[in-house]
């Protein structure tokens, strides 16, 4: 199966401008150039987040209790893999090991995230998600080609009446941009157009 699966390394959390209370978790794929963004709500990312700026907190987060009753029971995780995005929604899998048995367990892509930053573990995806999900990122200078993006006007209402190839455009700006939660939620209307023809 891992013939089929692509490493993705975390590159960093984006705050949302237009979702209160959301953040793009932002995934790059191992010597590749496609950026995979995953939106996912307050307390997951500042759970991620904690990990990665170094910050021990006072008394252990839950994905810290995790780890902990991992380490006691000598479970150890192998990998995530973030195998399917159905309904809008990314699914995970944790592949634990405890005592030579293998067990595969389902988890939301944020949980899984936050258990394998804090234990070193690989996290992976399928090739079919990184060609219908990701965001090619070209490192050419940006332009002011996407200036005209307010919050107002990249509403939800206002995706749904927008041409498709307005939609595609727009896509590559935000790219270029960096605006990665805007492109995330672009790159979703242009998939659910094309999955309807």
């Amino acid at each position: 199966m891992k013939s089929n699966l692509i490493k993705l390394s975390i590159l960093g959390i984006s705050f949302s401008q237009v979702q209160a209370g959301a953040y793009a978790l932002i995934f790059a794929e191992e010597n590749g150039i496609r950026r995979l963004p995953i939106v996912i709500g307050t307390p997951e990312a500042q759970s991620i987040a904690i990990v990665m700026e170094g910050i021990t907190p006072p008394r252990p987060l839950s994905h810290d209790l995790i780890c902990s009753i991992f380490k006691e029971l000598g479970i150890q995780l192998i990998e995530v893999v973030i195998h399917k995005f159905e309904d809008g929604a990314f699914f995970s899998e944790l592949l634990l090991e405890q005592n030579g048995k293998e067990y595969r367990i389902d988890s939301r892509t944020s949980d899984a995230v936050a258990l394998a930053i804090r234990t070193r573990s690989p996290i992976y995806t399928t090739r079919e998600i990184m060609r219908n999900m990701a965001i090619v990122f070209d490192e050419r200078p940006t332009t002011s080609s996407s200036e005209s993006l307010s919050s107002e006007e990249s509403g939800e209402e206002e995706l749904s009446e927008l041409r498709l190839d307005t939609l595609k455009n727009r896509l590559e700006a935000a790219v270029n941009e960096e605006d990665y939660e805007l492109a995330t939620r672009l790159r979703d209307e242009i998939n659910r157009r094309e999955s309807r023809s």
